[in-house]
């Protein structure tokens, strides 16, 4: 990337700036004037959507090229909202440590799986609400033993030790429902499963598993295995696994060089799917939902893909509120773990202080139902140490109001469940 003179720098932090004052007030002010109704209760249901890497700046450029100006989200329509912090024990954290912080409530190092600092287990929110007989589930777009959904259901010092996080989910945490990608964990070297090893698209990719045939011993233990669409949407046991790709669900690569965001099922259809099947459960369930691609995207600088992503998380936040629209006892929130990218939203000129390479300016985008365009534009390709914005919506939804730590998820998560901690 090009460096950058003093001038260059000083116009990207007026920009920067911008952008972080008006996306704050944006989702500080945005419904002030719609009356903020406490649902009288405990949340019998809890969806928690984690959009992975998607800062306050994400969710406007998905606004905007999908919504348009005068358009919202259903992901930005709720009542409450709040700012959240998201430092690990180190300034800026990786998706391990801020997951664990909203699942276990404490602060740790990265590559931590829901352990403190002395590498000693901590109880997740899922892990509670089992304890209180609800149903649980993990849905993402990643593998279902990557970072976030790991964080929830499983306890290791190292977020690389995947096969292991699959083990506990199954046989220590025994999350009900666990749907997205990743097979080539659960699966030892040299036994493919219904992912060929080695695909085109990605030749890296093949089983690796360390603890045996996991979808064998998920069988034994009562799950129904599912590989695609049509085995998904028949499905009616209580206890589901589907996995769906070798490891994510898409592929990233740096943009024009082959990445593609199109899930064999689509995040929106697992999300139902998992409603459905959760909802079974009289006492109620907890579940978490992870768009991974908005993070992967934003590594890759592809503002593009990102917006198909963010996308289709809108959608599946559709199927929650519809379903909570029908159970008012059910709590909706809409999170991220950390931002992603430094992602700015600009004006179409002929300036670009990011320069060449794969940070410089992506677009022009067009501003849905107008003739209004964007441009967007990076900083870097890693995590910044931004506050990220959360929405909520339904029975305890007030409890996630103002500006917190990220380990403030745990606790409201917990309260709103009616759960001492």
């Amino acid at each position: 990337m090009r460096k950058m003179n003093k001038r260059g720098k000083f116009n990207m932090a007026l920009s920067l700036a911008a952008v972080a004052t008006f996306t704050f007030s944006y989702f500080t002010d945005a419904h002030a004037k719609e009356p903020q109704k406490e649902v009288p209760g405990k949340a019998k249901n809890v969806i928690l959507f984690v959009g992975d890497g998607m800062g306050a700046a994400h969710r406007n450029a998905i606004r905007l090229a999908t919504v348009g100006q005068k358009g919202e989200l259903a992901m930005n329509d709720m009542p409450y909202t709040g700012m959240v912090h998201t430092s690990s024990t180190s300034t800026v954290t990786d998706s391990a440590a801020a997951a664990t912080a909203m699942a276990a409530g404490v602060k740790t190092y990265n590559g931590a799986i829901s352990i403190n600092t002395s590498k000693k287990p901590v109880k997740t929110v899922l892990e509670s609400a089992k304890e209180q007989g609800k149903s649980t589930g993990l849905v993402t777009t990643s593998q279902v033993t990557d970072a976030t959904p790991g964080a929830f259901g499983a306890h290791v010092n190292d977020r690389k030790s995947q096969s292991d996080i699959a083990k506990q989910y199954i046989e220590n945490s025994k999350v009900d429902v666990i749907l997205g990608g990743g097979e080539d964990y659960w699966y030892p070297k040299g036994q493919a499963g219904a992912y060929q090893d080695h695909p085109p698209e990605d030749p890296t990719e093949a089983s690796k598993g360390t603890q045996g045939n996991l979808v064998n011993k998920a069988k034994k233990l009562g799950y129904s295995y599912v590989t695609n669409a049509k085995e998904l949407k028949k499905a009616n046991n209580q206890k589901l696994l589907g996995l769906f790709a070798n490891e994510e669900m898409f592929q990233q690569r740096p943009e024009g060089q082959g990445d593609i965001y199109d899930p064999v099922v689509s995040l929106p259809d697992m999300t139902k799917k998992a409603i459905d099947t959760l909802s079974k459960n009289k006492k109620g369930f907890f579940l978490m939902v992870e768009q991974e691609a908005t993070d992967e995207m934003s590594h890759v600088n592809n503002a593009k893909q990102m917006i198909k992503a963010g996308d289709q998380l809108d959608k599946a936040v559709k199927e929650a509120k519809a379903f909570a629209k029908k159970h008012p006892d059910t709590l909706v929130l809409v999170a991220a773990d950390h931002e992603t990218g430094g992602l700015a939203i600009e004006d179409t000129d002929n300036k670009d202080e990011s320069g060449d390479g794969i940070s410089k300016e992506d677009g022009p985008f067009n501003v849905a139902h107008s003739k209004n365009q964007f441009m967007i534009d990076w900083t870097r390709t890693e995590h910044t140490a931004d506050d990220v914005p959360l929405t909520a919506m339904g029975s305890g939804a007030q409890l996630f109001s103002g500006t917190y730590e990220n380990t403030h998820i745990h606790d409201a998560l917990l309260k709103a469940m009616g759960i001492k901690s």
